[in-house]
């Protein structure tokens, strides 16, 4: 995944009013921290923003008055009715560190006839490099029988990742198909 490129700007005015006037003008505030340094407070372009943080795992390259920060993005604040950003927690980072992150796990192909499978786990955290996170991880059940399982060692990694999350992790479960006639007929049999 490649970096996302935006211009910030400074911020010296700070609190509740001042974010409300910012949001109001089309900005996003953040704040960029890590490594030790002092944390910069930064306005963001709304749209070229949002637009860029719709991925997991956001890589921003940012132009904070020419000088150039390659921060990932560690949290997002929404309003809970209109879904908006209202401030961003960016985590800067070095070209070549590896950072902990957590990935979707994407499941591909159908098990067996008779057979359903169960999505146990959602996501796995991985430690990659900064510059080369995956967005996710693929688990292929394309012709798995009722009573297999896919636990997290068994997923193929990208080229650079380690596995952090417990390689027992169940992530899929296979199991058989139940009918109408069975869902039906067990909370009579209870």
């Amino acid at each position: 995944m490649s970096e996302q490129k935006l211009a910030a700007e400074l911020r010296t005015e700070f609190g509740k009013g001042f974010a409300r006037r910012a949001r109001a003008a089309g900005q996003i505030p953040a704040v960029i921290y890590g490594h030790g340094a002092e944390p910069i407070h930064i306005n963001l372009p709304g749209r070229a923003t949002t637009l860029a943080v719709r991925v997991s795992n956001a890589l921003l390259a940012l132009d904070v008055n020419g000088e150039e920060h390659l921060a990932l993005v560690k949290d997002i604040q929404r309003d809970p009715i209109k879904q908006i950003i209202e401030h961003i927690d960016l985590l800067t980072v070095r070209k070549g560190e590896k950072v902990t992150v957590d990935v979707a796990v994407h499941v591909i192909g159908e098990a067996a006839i008779g057979a359903v499978a169960n999505q146990e786990a959602t996501t796995v955290s991985l430690e990659a490099e900064a510059t080369h996170l995956p967005t996710f991880v693929e688990i292929s059940i394309e012709g798995r029988k009722a009573g297999e399982h896919v636990h997290a060692s068994d997923i193929v990694l990208p080229s650079g990742s380690e596995l952090l999350t417990d390689p027992e992790t169940l992530i899929i479960n296979i199991s058989e198909a139940t009918s109408e006639a069975e869902e039906e007929a067990a909370p009579a049999a209870e």
